[in-house]
């Protein structure tokens, strides 16, 4: 396996390169640390793949990684950067796929629904190609959250779904989907480090989330607020979709650039403070000087004639 680390693709707003950093890397990264958890010793389709970061990382735990996206020069940066035995890189569009029926185990398809006017078609290709017991992970925004409530407008989102309209559309094709919520937020977090205590520290068992609002803090059954992004695992049939429980997936980076950048911004915005206090003390000073200046009697022209004297 190799990684060509010096290859980096054009960051446009169209596809996400592994180059951008912080809040954006961690959304694209989380959901495929998590496909990848979903998708170990399985034959796997990432279908519209774009840079290629996510199947070479899928691939570092399936038996094989078919990529394919409709763009040439995307997938000759990709097949150039990341290699493996058990990867593979080929221009196709998703709704027209050079694949046999029931191929793959499972396809992933990350904010690729969003781009095409026709999800319909996409979706009957995907459905195609998987196994009879095989699972889909299909990410879209949130229309109501994402674009509306937090005013994202991006011009190559060509259709963007509300989740009614996702859930409708998705059950066209699978009986039996699940939906998952996915966001990025900020934490106090606390958990047990003592071995004895936590029983494996390595797997913490239960989470309790708090939501302090108005006064008052209540324990939440889950993650409070909306969703932005949606990520759907569609089955044939509920047995094959993975049994996931009620668990909440958390993902950060060793150097907690979110968090760092956090700190850095308000360090700044501290300082600036500090600065824009110095100048309103000094205005404060100026202007003080300037009214004892015009409260001052004029003085009689005889005085001003002696003093310039």
């Amino acid at each position: 396996m190799t990684l060509e680390s010096s290859h980096q693709l054009e960051f446009t707003g169209e596809r996400f390169t592994p180059e951008c950093v912080r809040e954006i890397w961690y959304e694209h990264m989380h959901r495929y640390v998590l496909a990848g958890e979903l998708t170990r010793g399985k034959t796997v389709l990432d279908a519209a793949c774009g840079e290629g970061f996510g199947a070479h990382h899928l691939a570092t735990m399936a038996s094989h990684v078919s990529a394919v996206d409709i763009s040439q020069p995307t997938i000759a940066h990709a097949s150039e950067r990341y290699r493996r035995d058990n990867l593979s890189f080929q221009v196709a569009d998703c709704r027209a796929l050079p694949f046999a029926d029931g191929q793959f185990d499972c396809i992933v398809s990350f904010e690729t629904l969003e781009h095409l006017q026709d999800q319909a078609g996409m979706l009957r290709e995907f459905r195609r190609v998987l196994a009879s017991d095989g699972l889909l992970l299909i990410s879209s925004p949130d229309k109501a959250v994402y674009t509306e409530q937090l005013g994202n407008h991006n011009p190559f989102h060509l259709r963007e779904l509300y989740r009614q309209e996702l859930e409708d559309l998705l059950a066209g094709e699978f009986p039996a989907v699940r939906l998952l919520g996915h966001k990025l937020a900020f934490h106090s977090m606390i958990w047990p480090l003592d071995a004895t205590a936590a029983g494996n520290p390595d797997h913490i068992s239960s989470l309790a989330l708090h939501r302090h609002q108005d006064g008052v803090t209540s324990r939440l059954p889950g993650p409070g607020g909306d969703a932005v992004y949606f990520i759907a695992l569609c089955a044939a049939e509920e047995k094959f979709l993975p049994q996931m429980g009620r668990q909440l997936w958390l993902f950060d980076d060793a150097a907690e650039t979110v968090y760092r950048h956090y700190h850095h911004e308000i360090r700044k915005n501290m300082q600036a403070g500090e600065i824009l206090q110095s100048k309103d003390r000094e205005i404060e000073a100026l202007q003080a000087a300037l009214r004892e200046m015009q409260d001052r009697p004029p003085r009689p022209w005889w005085r001003r004639l002696f003093d310039d004297g």
